[in-house]
């Protein structure tokens, strides 16, 4: 009997400083059953709102991530610590959860973005080299789908397009939300809620799960670089 395989979705929310401030994580097999979960504000750096406060731009038009909402992401994330949907956490309890985690399921490390969670995730001593297989979430799934014509179609029936640069190239979207909707059939689907665990669960999850299951592990494994150059509007979609 073949051996059941596990994975494990990792999402972040950062500080300013390139600290994690929301650490979210499942582990789910193949049909997408979570095995084990975790949501935790990092107690070293979410409580220290003076030296890491959460990320933001000085941007106040910017309606997520503007500086004008950092008091309403703080009061939405304490609201969480209240009811109980989030902990408090040290970076050794979550270090000492992931390593419980690599001895009972030895799950194929993932997320989307790997690069930029793996990078958050060591600058804030959390331990991800212990899994030694992993992949990109993002990489892979914009491999998979990112080219199709059905999801061009979708792309376009939902104006899923970035706004142009100011050399005029314009890209179109590959992001979670922008999958997720896809793989789910549901263009009508909120944007992401940018809470670690919730993300992973709601948007990550459902990727991860059509994508195992409809492509080969050496392609998901092992794909392609995203270059934004390869998701040019002009290269892509033509006027009629």
């Amino acid at each position: 009997m073949a051996k059941k395989k596990f994975f494990l979705i990792i999402d972040t929310e950062t500080t300013q400083t390139e600290k994690v401030a929301d650490f979210g994580a499942v582990v789910c097999d193949r049909q997408g059953k979570i095995h084990a979960q975790a949501g935790v504000l990092i107690r070293d750096f979410y409580l220290d709102r003076e030296h890491h406060p959460l990320f933001h731009t000085k941007d106040n038009a910017d309606p997520l991530w503007g500086i004008k909402n950092l008091p309403k992401r703080y009061a939405n994330y304490d609201s969480m610590l209240e009811n109980g949907s989030r902990m408090l956490a040290t970076v050794n309890a979550v270090n000492r959860w992931l390593s419980q985690v690599a001895v009972k399921y030895q799950p194929t490390l993932t997320a989307y973005n790997l690069a930029f969670d793996k990078d958050k995730c060591s600058k804030s001593d959390i331990d991800l080299t212990i899994f030694e297989q992993r992949f990109c979430l993002w990489h892979a799934s914009a491999a998979k789908w990112g080219h199709t014509k059905t999801y061009r179609k979708f792309i376009l029936e939902t104006a899923g397009f970035n706004t142009p640069t100011k050399l005029r190239n314009m890209s179109y979207h590959t992001n979670a939300e922008a999958m997720a909707r896809y793989v789910l059939g549901n263009p009508d689907m909120p944007d992401e809620p940018h809470t670690a665990l919730e993300d992973a669960i709601h948007y990550e999850l459902p990727i991860l799960e059509k994508l195992i299951n409809s492509t080969p592990k050496a392609e998901y494994m092992n794909p392609a670089g995203y270059n934004w150059r390869d998701y040019q509007v002009k290269d892509w979609f033509t006027v009629k």
